[in-house]
């Protein structure tokens, strides 16, 4: 098979590791003991729960597949035990909490994005922050672990490419460096709708989605960060577009809330009965840059190097393979969930099941990419920079 195998590569792992390093680190501050395993939790657990006595596990509600599944092998793990823990689920990844937008069930979620984000801006708050800056306590005795390196997970160590738009480590610590440089070192929020579909440098957009995607940052922390900006700095169209692009990401988590496994299903959440392919050739072609557009090459070539790409890009790329190629669109989000480093597994199907017209995109639109090309990189800069290697 053309795939790479995992559904986590290098890049994204190399980053998980990296957030794991920072997050001991930070809570080490507290008192608080992080052990970390390359196991099943189902493994792992009930030694944990009978060696220190736990009576409560707190754990983040999940609702995909992969997740229920490992949660479920553990329940069962569980009820054997003499004394069972009691469970905590919090829905804490959004930025308008569940039991807070305005609709009495998911069911209720509209298909179309500018219905969901007009009644929630209307009707729902975004939560306050819990500070635990001033939380001490004594670091209890407990095993040490160590933390696997991308060798213990069987990947390659590899070096960061000198082009890579995102070059940074995982963890809070780079997360808010991040943000600081972004909001109030540069101002460059003050301008984020106007340059968010650049393709070059570090500065055309955000980049916070990698620690988002795993929680080194929170949805509400950027939100009440873009608050301060707007009382101190500037309040404009283009501060006000990046709360929308996470309103786009909440959306998403919604949509998955509602349809459930049809997420992953090849008719999508509208269930249509379109013609794919599945070419290995055409698959082996799109990864590695190899097509006939120029543009798309040079996408899934920064894409391959860097386990990054633009917001403009991946709506290309994706376009090509569902659209114009014609090949099962899950192939290409398949793709996406192995190599990229910020993979959310809700923005990953909805996004592509939105550029494949199957999702909540009504107009099933096809992008034309010569035209895009020459809209987002006229002079050709981005695409001599990946696909230099032709000149030779």
């Amino acid at each position: 098979p053309v795939l790479p195998k995992g559904k986590t590569g290098k890049f994204r792992a190399q980053f998980i590791i990296e957030a794991v390093e920072d997050l001991r680190k930070q809570l080490d501050k507290h008192g608080i003991p992080l052990l970390v395993y390359h196991d099943s939790p189902v493994n792992v657990f009930p030694d944990i729960i009978k060696e220190y006595d736990i009576t409560n596990i707190y754990l983040q509600k999940e609702w995909t597949r992969d997740e229920v599944e490992q949660e479920n092998l553990l329940g069962t793990a569980l009820k054997l035990l003499e004394v069972k823990p009691k469970g905590h689920r919090t829905y804490d990844q959004f930025l308008y909490h569940p039991d807070d937008v305005p609709y009495s069930n998911f069911q209720e979620i509209p298909t179309v994005f500018t219905q969901f984000r007009k009644k929630c801006e209307k009707e729902s708050n975004v939560r306050t922050l819990v500070d635990i800056k001033d939380y001490q306590q004594e670091l209890p005795s407990v095993v040490s672990t160590t933390i696997p390196q991308l060798e213990d997970l069987g990947l390659e160590s590899f070096e960061k490419d000198h082009r890579s738009a995102f070059p940074w480590k995982g963890g809070a610590t780079a997360a808010w460096e991040r943000l600081n440089h972004y909001f109030w070192d540069t101002g460059k929020l003050q301008y984020y709708k106007k340059t968010r579909n650049g393709l070059v440098g570090i500065d055309y957009s955000s980049k916070l989605s990698t620690w988002l995607s795993i929680g080194c940052i929170s949805a509400r922390e950027i939100y009440w960060e873009v608050q301060q900006f707007e009382k101190k700095v500037k309040k404009n169209q283009d501060t006000y577009w990046l709360v929308f692009e996470l309103i786009w990401r909440d959306f998403f988590k919604y949509v998955s809330l509602k349809n459930g496994s049809h997420i992953f299903k090849i008719g999508g959440i509208l269930q249509k009965e379109y013609e794919w392919k599945s070419s290995e050739r055409e698959l082996s072609k799109w990864i590695n840059g190899e097509t006939h557009e120029r543009f798309v090459n040079a996408n899934m070539k920064e894409l391959a190097a860097t386990g990054w790409m633009s917001n403009r890009g991946r709506q290309n790329v994706a376009s090509y393979w569902s659209m114009h190629k014609e090949q099962d669109w899950r192939i290409g989000a398949a793709y996406f969930e192995h190599i990229l480093i910020d993979y959310d597994v809700h923005s990953n199907y909805g996004n592509w099941m939105y550029n494949s017209g199957v999702g909540n995109d009504p107009r099933n639109r096809t992008f034309n990419i010569e035209l895009q090309a020459s809209r987002y990189d006229s002079d050709g800069t981005y695409q001599r920079m990946w696909l230099q290697e032709e000149l030779f």
